[in-house]
């Protein structure tokens, strides 16, 4: 038997324009959009790009606790090329964790080490997710 569960328990991923989030925030049962100082905030493109890949080539994916600290690699090879995230070892099993920072979960990924390459972000490489368009919002429900 099978049994799949929410990644992101209690929370709902849209893709609206920001004038159009009355519409969603009146939908039963809907609490709030995810934001900052009472105004709604985009999730960062490329964590919610990296997760919907992951589930488009079916790979199996997992919640996973929060880590801020670790490698840093990019798969370079195979259906997954480009998603980035951090290496994690358990038991011999590689696993890539992806964070949706602005809400503080994460899930991952089994890898095969030999597909992912370290990478090394400057200082100067961070965008602020203020600053990224207003694409996608987490609606969070009771």
């Amino acid at each position: 038997m099978r049994l799949d569960l929410p990644l992101f328990p209690g929370y709902v991923f849209v893709q609206i324009a920001l004038r159009d989030r009355l519409k969603v925030i009146q939908i039963p049962s809907l609490v709030q959009l995810v934001g900052f100082g009472g105004q709604p905030t985009a999730l960062a493109e490329s964590e919610v790009a990296a997760i919907r890949t992951c589930l488009e080539h079916k790979r199996r994916i997992e919640p996973h606790p929060v880590i801020s600290t670790g490698q840093r690699v990019r798969i370079v090879r195979g259906a997954l090329t480009g998603v980035e995230g951090i290496l994690v070892r358990k038991k011999g099993i590689s696993r890539l964790v992806l964070c949706v920072s602005l809400i503080m979960r994460a899930v991952a990924i089994e890898v095969d080490e030999i597909d992912v390459e370290p990478i090394q972000h400057s200082p100067s490489m961070h965008i602020s997710t203020r600053e990224s368009a207003m694409k996608e919002l987490a609606a969070q429900w009771v």
